[in-house]
């Protein structure tokens, strides 16, 4: 039996798919071998022992110690993908009311109560829509931070409304460039992206080479006019430095998905709270995702998708195969022999294997000829540089 613990309002769908036969989830489970969570904060939560894995049912893991658990052996996965239509969706209405009045012709509307004759008040709205003119998307210029599974979406909406699209991403997997389309042109620098475009939206993750992205230096390299979206992460801008190119009519707009007290009511500032992924269908999608990640772990020592572990499948079916099992180590010379060598002392035979490594982790799953005693399984954990040990 698995026992998992969840945190926040994870979706039913997505949990149903744990089977009740091998798992029992709880939102109290002390004990758990695995978590899954949405926004939870696990930086000051004590991380019980029996934590093999991690979920977060969305994209970003900054609410996430990765580091300190890397270094216990604990698997952090994410759901790239699972609700990049919702932000894409979300990322074409800040387009929209971007570069239409909307939001200001309905705050003057709602300032009409007053007004109980039909007529009047149309032929009054009639003389002030001047002041709520907008533009068109078709033919203007967005740029593109980030290429990924969020970004080539919003890439082909944006081509699809009639503009012209440039992306920056100098982290594009070859996975990702096959999703692009070839009338996206690929930019050489941020820079040279900042100067060409009228709205800029950002789609990278929160990390220490993303803080700070867009400043006060690289602002002075848009148009007065531009407008800069952020439905990725509130670190990736630094908010206090737009306000003051906006103040100084050095940008046109700043629309984004984190609010912060220097940006509620100002007239150049379209906020929402942080709904980007808030959709039915995104947070069922992202459990579900999350959901089968951890089994896959779980059952058979696979691993997808994880941002501290490197991607591990072996398939199943082998005939000599009688038992799979699984380490987890520091990424150092000589480990892997060291295990082989215990499977040779005790006659185990392996018939297959897949050893991978990610920066200073190694992972690696063994099939074997017949089940290890437990002196075998002792000898492995006595090995410094192992971190764990699974029979599956």
């Amino acid at each position: 039996m698995f026992y998992i613990r969840t945190y926040n309002k994870i979706s039913s769908r997505g949990l149903s798919g744990f089977p009740s036969d091998f798992y029992q989830v709880s939102e109290q489970e002390n004990l758990p071998h695995g978590i899954v969570l949405r926004s939870q904060k696990l930086h000051d939560t004590p991380l019980p022992e029996s934590v093999l894995g991690i979920a977060r049912a969305g994209a970003g893991t900054n609410n996430i110690p990765v580091a300190d658990f890397t270094a216990k052996g604990v698997v952090v996965f994410n759901t790239p993908g699972a609700n990049a239509n919702a932000v894409k969706e979300l990322a074409l209405a800040g387009l929209l009311l971007g570069s239409r009045g909307i939001l200001q012709g309905r705050d003057y509307v709602n300032t009409l109560t007053a007004m109980t004759d039909s007529k009047e008040m149309a032929t009054l709205l009639e003389q002030q829509k001047k002041h709520y003119a907008g533009s068109e998307l078709t033919g203007k210029t967005l740029g593109l931070v980030g290429l990924g599974a969020i970004g080539s979406l919003v890439a082909d909406l944006a081509l699809a409304l009639g503009m012209e699209v440039m992306g920056y991403d100098p982290a594009l997997s070859i996975d990702g460039a096959w999703r692009l389309s070839s009338r996206i042109k690929r930019m050489e620098s941020l820079n040279e992206l900042l100067t060409r475009v009228d709205y800029l939206t950002l789609h990278v993750p929160a990390i220490a080479a993303t803080q700070d992205l867009i400043n006060e230096e690289n602002l002075k390299l848009m148009k007065s006019t531009a407008c800069l979206l952020n439905f990725a992460r509130a670190s990736i801008v630094d908010s206090k430095a737009v306000v003051k190119a906006l103040d100084a009519g050095a940008l046109g707009q700043y629309i984004c998905d984190f609010p912060e007290p220097w940006l509620v009511n100002h007239k150049k500032v379209i906020a929402v709270p942080h709904i980007g992924a808030s959709t039915t269908e995104a947070e069922e999608n992202c459990a579900i995702m999350a959901v089968a990640q951890l089994r896959d772990f779980f059952e058979h020592g696979n691993i997808t998708n994880s941002v501290n572990f490197p991607t591990t499948e072996l398939a199943r079916g082998h005939a000599d195969t009688h038992a799979r099992l699984t380490f987890t180590n520091r990424n150092e010379p000589g480990v892997l022999g060291e295990v082989l060598s215990i499977f040779a002392a005790n006659n185990v035979n392996i018939v297959d294997m897949v050893n991978k490594s990610r920066d200073d982790i190694a992972y690696n799953i063994l099939d074997i000829s017949e089940q290890p005693n437990q002196d075998m399984l002792t000898a492995m954990k006595a090995i410094s540089s192992v971190l764990n040990v699974r029979l599956l």
